[in-house]
């Protein structure tokens, strides 16, 4: 390296008057390794200018060249990349960063070394130096210090040193002195020495002149030692009478710590005492209320009560480290154990007992509430088990087996008892139902015995209900049914009675439902956090166990929340519900179709009330599974409506008239909109019109194509009358869009049969005219036409010489006839398709008479009846019918 240094100062730089004092092989950082040298040069003129150039070697490796320089007062930033680790790599910031590799980390480090130098040394703008070893740089430069770089080395820097302000201004000052010091530089050095000489003579004697000071004060310092040493002396003998007090204080202070470690052991003793006396000491009143406590009268209860939460307290209280081991704990706690046990069968004996007693209770009142539609009452029941519910949560806590069994015991008991109050309750709805049952009087179907039990099994009671009600209609009512019969017939009463025994139905299970549940939550204590029994197994995300209990069986199932062990227990008690509200379902689906309306109203009604209380709860689960029942038979209603659309036939022999299906519409959508109106589920009437009417139009246009007597277009005309007037008078929204499409298909077809019908009484007149309009749209210019030969005017003459005015009177007397005969009495459209054919006419007439002056111009052709005479026959034909 050092002949390359050499080189380069030879070759490069000596002839641009630069000295190179430091070198560093480097290639850039990331590319192929093309070797070049980084070179730290300053120049020999004044001003010093420092540079950095990057010299390279030339292709042909014969000569370095100058490839770029850098003035070092553009260098910004030198990043050594790592303080602390070898690293070759380093940055050099100037206008862009340059980022090399060096060949050595030693050559790096000289390389940076010399830059911070000269910085120091030329530069005012400082150069910053990130993670760069402070072993490296100079802690730090005399201020005014002044250094140069000599020979051509980079240890020229650290050699020499800049006179300060001081320095400078006391040589001026001897070279003013003395004239020649400039002139004669050895003589000025001459007289320097001789003064120095002089100086040390004088210091020499003034040090001899000081030793008569100095043996004054070594004497003093000998009589200070022997202070010192008397000092010393006494020093000892207080120490001495000190130790024997340290002993006797050492002694008294042993005793106060042991009398202080006694004083905090007994007082520790007495706390610990204090607070077994007072958390594991429990009164002889509560062992006496535990033992032999009356838990049949409410001041016995409330003892009851206190005693058990003294007793679950002592038991839970949380024993200090060793008190496990103490006699008198263990004896309080097998004490407390007995107690518990004692307490928790009288409890669970007891509660069976009540739970029996008032079972008892309850099934003497049954038949008093099975003559009218009523279920009993539980609330006395649930009112006096309730002064039972904080035991049932100490049991709870304390007895968890003994709990559960008390839930089963109640579950089974109540589920007999419900399923017998469910069941008659039933029976008797669906005697009412099918309109059966008298007031007073039961041979078949009769109460007996205490439980007010009714006789007579289900499928005789729907068989009797099917046979009672065709006796007053079929038994499915349809559309066709209600468009023959009156509103007489349709029995509404039967259907408004059937209403009101399902709101009754409803009315009666909701609070029903409703106050059990309550009742389970708050004296089985399940509406608190979740408890989780030993071995249980939590579900994430709380989500209720798929499993049911098995039909006939009930198993205790421990779910995520108490919720689940609430909906668990209603299932189980009220299991029988739901199978009997869908029976109950069916039979009045069977009785009467449209009963389904009236169901589908109210049960949405009371899901959306059970779900506004309570989303999770029973009944709202419950009624939400009926609700699908019941929709499900609506659907089939109106399936089966459209079914019998579809298969109606007309007959041969008589006119159509409205269709049955169309006025069975009408009252059907009457019906309806009494029945939904301000209802839940209105969405669902929605699509079911729909559904029917586009049954309705389908059917229609079907038989007024098969029909043989009765015109096409008068089947359509009025039928589509009929449903456009319902719908007008209804204004039900959703069927907007049909309401004008029967008012076109109406007006379509009155327009039809008008035009053809008047076609019939001047039927050669109207031929004529045909082939007149003929010719004229094959191109025959209108004024032509008379040219023609079956055109020309005698024709026309001839032709309307057929029809005086007797003629066409006669003609539409005919018309008239045959009109009435087409249309129906019911729809009332004889006087509107009168008028309408009376319109058509004139326009006619005014159109022949128009064709008459285009193409026979001038011949004076005229009808033989004016529009006055036609005004006229209308209105006298229509005043004698």
């Amino acid at each position: 390296m050092t002949a390359i240094k050499h080189a380069l100062q030879r070759d490069i730089f000596t002839p641009n008057d630069e000295r190179l004092l430091s070198i560093v092989n480097v290639c850039k950082a990331g590319k192929k390794k093309k070797n070049c040298f980084l070179c730290a040069t300053v120049t020999t003129e004044r001003p010093v200018q420092v540079r950095v150039v990057k010299v390279k070697k030339s292709d042909k490796g014969d000569f370095y060249k100058r490839q770029m320089a850098w003035e070092l007062r553009d260098l910004a930033e030198v990043d050594a990349k790592d303080a602390s680790k070898e690293n070759p790599e380093f940055d050099l910031h100037f206008e862009k960063v340059y980022r090399w590799v060096a060949s050595s980390t030693a050559e790096k480090n000289s390389f940076i070394s010399c830059i911070w130098k000269l910085n120091q040394r030329y530069l005012r703008k400082k150069v910053e130096f990130v993670n760069v070893s402070s072993q490296l740089l100079e802690e730090s430069v005399p201020s005014g210090e002044s250094q140069s770089v000599a020979g051509g080395d980079e240890d020229a820097l650290d050699d020499y040193q800049e006179l300060n302000a001081r320095e400078e201004q006391d040589i001026e000052g001897m070279m003013e002195v003395c004239e020649y010091a400039i002139s004669n530089a050895e003589a000025f050095a001459e007289k320097l020495s001789k003064e120095l000489q002089v100086l040390d003579g004088a210091n020499i004697h003034s040090i001899m002149a000081s030793e008569k000071q100095v043996n004054i004060l070594m004497q003093l310092l000998d009589e200070a030692l022997s202070e010192v040493d008397t000092i010393e002396g006494k020093m000892s003998s207080y120490e001495e009478m000190l130790q024997s007090v340290k002993e006797q204080m050492d002694q008294i202070s042993q005793s106060n710590r042991l009398i202080q470690i006694s004083n905090t052991n007994n007082g520790k003793l007495l706390d610990e005492i204090q607070f077994l006396v007072n958390y594991m000491d429990l009164s002889k009143g509560h062992i006496r209320a535990l033992q032999e406590g009356d838990l049949s009268s409410s001041k016995g209860i409330e003892a009851c009560i206190n005693a058990s939460e003294a007793l679950l307290q002592c038991m839970n209280v949380a024993l200090r480290p060793g008190h496990e081991k103490l006699m008198s704990v263990k004896q309080q706690q097998h004490l407390f154990t007995e107690l518990r046990d004692t307490f928790s069968r009288r409890l669970t004996n007891h509660l069976n007992n009540v739970f029996v007693h008032q079972g008892h209770d309850q099934s003497s009142v049954l038949s008093q509430h099975m003559a009218e539609l009523t279920l009993p009452k539980h609330s006395p029941l649930h009112r006096d088990l309730l002064h039972y519910a904080k035991l049932m949560e100490w049991l709870k806590n304390t007895q968890r087996e003994k709990y559960e069994g008390l839930s089963r015991t109640y579950v089974d008991y109540m589920t007999r008892l419900y399923e017998r109050e469910i069941k008659d309750f039933f029976e008797v709805a669906k005697i009412k139902m099918a309109g059966t049952a008298k007031e007073g009087k039961g041979n078949k179907f009769g109460l007996h015995g205490s439980s007010g039990k009714l006789t007579g099994s289900t499928s005789s009671l729907n068989k009797l209900a099917v046979q009672s009600s065709s006796s007053r209609r079929s038994q499915s009512s349809s559309l066709l049914d209600m468009g023959n019969m009156s509103a007489s017939d349709l029995d509404v009463a039967d259907r408004t009675k059937f209403d009101k025994i399902f709101e009754q139905v409803l009315s009666e299970l909701e609070p029903l439902c409703l106050a059990e549940q309550d009742f389970i939550s708050k004296f089985f204590k399940l509406q608190q956090h979740p408890t989780l029994a030993q071995g249980e197994v939590e579900e994430s995300d709380g989500v209720v166990p798929s499993r049911q209990p098995p039909p006939g069986e009930y198993r205790h199932f421990i779910s995520s929340t108490e919720k689940d062990m609430v909906r668990l227990m209603m299932n189980k008690v009220f299991q029988s519900i739901e199978t009997e509200l869908n029976s109950l379902i069916t039979l009045g689906d069977k009785i009467d179709t449209f009963h389904s309306l009236y169901m589908l109203v109210k049960m949405s009604h009371h899901v959306w009330t059970a779900e506004n209380v309570d989303p999770a709860s029973y009944l709202s689960t419950t009624l939400g599974n009926v609700l699908v029942t019941v929709k499900r038979n609506f659907d089939k209603c109106i399936s089966g409506q459209i079914r019998q659309m579809e298969e109606v036939k007309i007959s041969k022999k008589s006119k159509v008239g409205i269709l049955p299906f169309v006025t069975g519409f009408e009252e059907f959508a009457e019906l309806a909109e009494t029945i939904f109106r301000n209802a839940e589920r209105r969405g669902d009437l929605d699509k079911a019109y729909v559904k029917l009417i586009r049954a309705v139009f389908m059917n229609v246009e079907k038989v007024a194509n098969e029909s043989q007597k009765t015109p096409r277009d008068v089947v359509m005309m009025e039928n589509f009358h009929h449903i456009f007037s319902t719908l007008s008078h209804l204004k039900i929204s959703c069927l907007e869009t049909e309401r004008r499409e029967a008012k076109h298909k109406y007006t379509d077809h009155l327009q039809s049969y008008v035009i053809n019908s008047l076609g019939q009484p001047l039927e050669k007149l109207n031929h004529f005219f045909e082939g007149v309009e003929a010719r004229v749209a094959q191109g025959v210019r209108e004024d032509e036409v008379s040219y023609q030969l079956a055109f020309n005017k005698q024709e026309l003459r001839k032709v309307i010489k057929e029809y005086p005015g007797k003629e066409v009177k006669k003609g539409l007397d005919n018309l008239y006839k045959k009109v009435d005969k087409h249309l129906c009495e019911e729809e009332s459209l004889l006087q509107v398709v009168w008028h309408s054919m009376q319109d058509e006419f004139i326009r006619q007439y005014k159109h022949f008479e128009g064709l008459i002056g285009r193409c026979y111009p001038g011949s004076g052709i005229t009808m033989e009846f004016t529009i006055g005479d036609m005004l006229e026959y209308f209105s006298s034909i229509a005043q004698s019918h």
